[in-house]
């Protein structure tokens, strides 16, 4: 399909470490221009781990967010170290890092685009079965981290209740959950 959207412009406003904020010229449907903000990933994004423990519950992270003033349940997930980095190290190392755990078995559930509209930041969700014995956790400074274990039922109840909203979360559970269930 051609669209008549279109880029005619982009120019850089912010470079940092990670990210970098662009200002795009777009020209519309029917010839109007208007200025959108784009955000590029430097490494493409990141990967998370559904770690699911021998008795089947789903290990989560509970850290406080300053971003949205609150705390969150998340699967343990980061950045990849480098473009080239492939997803499924990002993925282990982070369960390791901030579980202490690590899988034996690895599997690939699927890939989310986090904001399409405004960032091309990519997060593949793997399945971490086989999980070893808990060992100190690697945290950054920054992070402070507490483990919680949750029942799949558990966690689509507290999904659809609102109160796990974290986008990778959201996708790693119910991808999980149709996974197991067929």
């Amino acid at each position: 399909m051609d669209y008549e959207l279109r880029r005619k412009d982009r120019q850089p406003v912010h470079d940092g470490g990670i990210l970098t904020l662009y200002e795009d010229l777009m020209e519309l449907p029917g010839g109007r221009e208007e200025k959108w903000d784009f955000v590029h990933h430097k490494h493409g994004g990141g990967a998370c781990a559904v770690p699911v423990l021998s008795d089947g519950r789903i290990l989560l992270v509970r850290q406080y967010r300053p971003m949205v003033d609150r705390e969150t349940l998340e699967l343990p997930a980061g950045t990849r170290e480098n473009p080239e980095e492939d997803s499924s190290i990002t993925a282990a190392r982070e369960l390791r890092e901030e579980t202490g755990r690590s899988a034996g078995l690895l599997t690939f559930l699927c890939r989310i685009d986090s904001m399409p509209a405004w960032c091309d930041e990519t997060t593949d969700i793997y399945l971490a079965q086989e999980l070893s014995e808990p060992e100190e956790q690697l945290l950054d400074d920054a992070e402070e981290i507490r483990l919680e274990a949750f029942t799949l039922q558990d966690l689509l109840v507290r999904i659809f209740r609102g109160e796990i909203r974290d986008g990778k979360t959201v996708a790693g559970i119910l991808a999980y959950a149709v996974m197991r269930h067929g």
